[in-house]
């Protein structure tokens, strides 16, 4: 059966926003983020890591690095009893170094290609489910999707909440302080104890 999940985007809303990520030690979880997965896995909620990663179209760091940063990542949530059903990444920009890189995708945030991939392989209903995100990027996403939009206000959301927001014609569900504030709010809407 067909069930909603969460996405999170990642840098900004799981770690800190730290422009590229182009060595290990700037990997950094936000405070509360392991904890509020913990919750999502607990009440048997698949959650989707969906990133777009242009610094490494950019030739800002290899593909080794990206590979370490998620090994990273699933490690902390482990030793914190959390853990993401998957991990799906756009490494494409009009800019890229490598021209197999340098391609009009259909996966770079706000385009779609990467949640329907994360339907196929994960059997989930895209029209119950909650993008997660700092950008106004992750909320057209989710409106392209037909899911819930929820802009948390870590990492670039602030910002754009002030600045960006007020001109889109695409508008989040629910704003939220952070993580932990985000999945409160999906527990609540899915009819489940936060």
């Amino acid at each position: 059966m067909m069930k909603p999940a969460v996405f999170l985007d990642r840098d900004g809303t799981i770690n800190e926003q730290m422009g590229y990520i182009n060595h290990l030690s700037r990997f950094h979880m936000l405070p509360g983020a392991a904890a509020a997965i913990s919750r999502l896995n607990a009440a048997n909620i698949p959650v989707v890591v969906v990133t777009n990663q242009s610094g490494l179209a950019r030739g800002y760091f290899p593909e080794e690095l990206l590979a370490e940063v998620h090994l990273k990542m699933e490690k902390e949530l482990a030793q914190k009893g959390a853990h993401v059903d998957g991990i799906y990444i756009c490494p494409h920009h009009p800019e890229a170094k490598e021209e197999r890189f340098r391609v009009n995708c259909d996966c770079r945030k706000p385009k779609n290609g990467l949640f329907l991939q994360a339907v196929e392989d994960l059997q989930i209903d895209l029209a119950r489910s909650y993008v997660v995100g700092d950008r106004w990027s992750d909320l057209k996403a989710a409106a392209s999707c037909k899911a819930k939009g929820i802009l948390v206000l870590s990492g670039y959301g602030r910002g754009d909440y002030q600045f960006i927001g007020p001109t889109q014609n695409v508008q989040p569900q629910y704003v939220a302080e952070d993580l932990q504030g985000a999945v409160s709010w999906i527990l609540t809407d899915l009819g489940m104890p936060g």
